[in-house]
């Protein structure tokens, strides 16, 4: 072909973006489609993206079911960090990115591609995310970014071209304005453009989808048990489920308690700020009964070390370096500290707040009552040994003072 490019496989979800991309690329680079779809949880049917495709004359169409192995390898080890970007962000859309790179370049070996391509934007971090990745696992990959190449730089522009090619989109077709842009996972939905471009503008009740508003929830608690083994949890309430089934079952809960609505304004890898709305009821339960559980079985400087390491690894999965060594050495030792992180958390969710009403680990628990009772300890810790501590901590704050007076 003329543009060197025999075969590329696209990231394609069968919407506005990626219905487009298939034609474009077929008419731009005069090449072979290969069309990938990844169930990851997003909450929506999939398989109609097969017909989608078909009608668009792809030959070989791949629609996988990823979501436990999205959860069991991504989220989860994610999670053992306790990460957040910026104090806020859970990171749904970054920790999607290294699953879906790593099929693209897999499904290219499979298939004999030469070039894979993504509907990322050139102004977002998808675009970084989505290419460090691919870059990471085959060096020598070509990538088509057509937000990069083509002119069709709004949603009025994609819709226009749609009609003009006859792709049919569903809002197209019924003539709806065009959506908030929005990307589902197990871990979150996400929301940005229309009203939410100006940071001033309060979401409108009617765009969240997963939960109801904390005024509305239940004026009762809900209280879960969550069952912890190596950082991870395995058990709720008593019954074992896989890290998908764990999710899934806490987004539904949660975010009938009105949990896991979170209004952004984040600072983009690519150097502008942005503002975005996210639903995480999953995460959100999952963070703090994390961070409980650890703090009842974690050595204190064990803890405080990973909470020095926590923002760098948050701002790794956020800018897109999942793949990259100095993360896979933080996951080790990440992992290495959560062997003893074992036991249970008792959460109550009540009007969206997640309050941890208790924990305990009966083979890890470093929590010694007979030593931290405010009662007769029977002799388990001398209160005299404190004296010395405190002054030869207190030493080089006495020099100094000296020094100074």
């Amino acid at each position: 072909m003329a543009s060197g490019i025999n075969k590329v496989v696209l990231a394609y979800s069968g919407g506005l973006d990626t219905s487009i991309i298939v034609k474009w690329l077929q008419d731009v680079y005069e090449c072979e489609v290969v069309t990938f779809t990844a169930d990851i949880g997003q909450g929506e049917e999939v398989e109609p993206a097969r017909a989608k495709a078909e009608a668009a004359g792809i030959k070989e169409i791949y629609i996988e079911d990823l979501r436990e192995e999205f959860a069991r390898d991504f989220v989860f080890p994610m999670f053992r960090a306790n990460a957040i970007y910026e104090g806020e962000y859970l990171l749904g859309t970054s920790i999607a990115r290294p699953l879906i790179a790593k099929r693209l370049i897999e499904i290219a070996n499979e298939t004999g591609a030469d070039a894979i391509s993504h509907g990322a934007t050139g102004k977002g971090n998808d675009q970084v995310r989505f290419e460090l990745g691919a870059y990471a696992l085959k060096p020598d990959v070509k990538v088509i970014a057509p937000w990069r190449e083509w002119d069709l730089l709004s949603r009025e522009k994609l819709m226009a071209y749609a009609e003009e090619q006859r792709i049919e989109i569903d809002y197209v077709k019924q003539g709806k304005k065009s959506p908030y842009s929005m990307d589902a996972n197990l871990l979150h939905i996400s929301y940005e453009g229309d009203i939410l471009e100006d940071p001033w503008n309060e979401p409108e009740e009617d765009m969240w989808r997963w939960s109801v508003s904390p005024e509305a929830a239940p004026d009762e608690p809900t209280y879960l048990v969550l069952t912890y083994e190596k950082g991870d949890i395995v058990a709720i309430d008593g019954n074992t489920m896989s890290p998908a089934e764990v999710m899934e079952y806490l987004n539904k809960v949660a975010g009938a308690n009105g949990v896991g609505r979170d209004d952004i304004v984040e600072n983009r890898y690519v150097g502008m700020k942005s503002r975005g709305c996210y639903e995480t009821p999953a995460g959100t339960v999952m963070l703090k009964a994390h961070r409980a559980i650890e703090s009842l079985t974690l050595d204190r400087n064990a803890a405080h070390l990973k909470d020095e390491l926590m923002p760098k690894y948050a701002e790794m999965v956020y800018n897109g370096y999942w793949w990259s060594p100095e993360r896979e050495a933080l996951q080790a030792l990440i992992d290495n500290t959560q062997e003893t992180v074992n036991g249970e958390v008792r959460i109550k969710l009540y009007k969206g707040n997640v309050i941890v009403a208790g924990r305990r680990s009966e083979t890890d628990s470093l929590f010694d009552e007979s030593i931290a009772t405010f009662e007769d300890d029977g002799g388990a810790y001398d209160q005299k040994d404190a004296e010395g501590f405190i002054k030869l901590n207190a030493l080089r704050l006495r020099v100094g003072a000296r020094r100074r007076s």
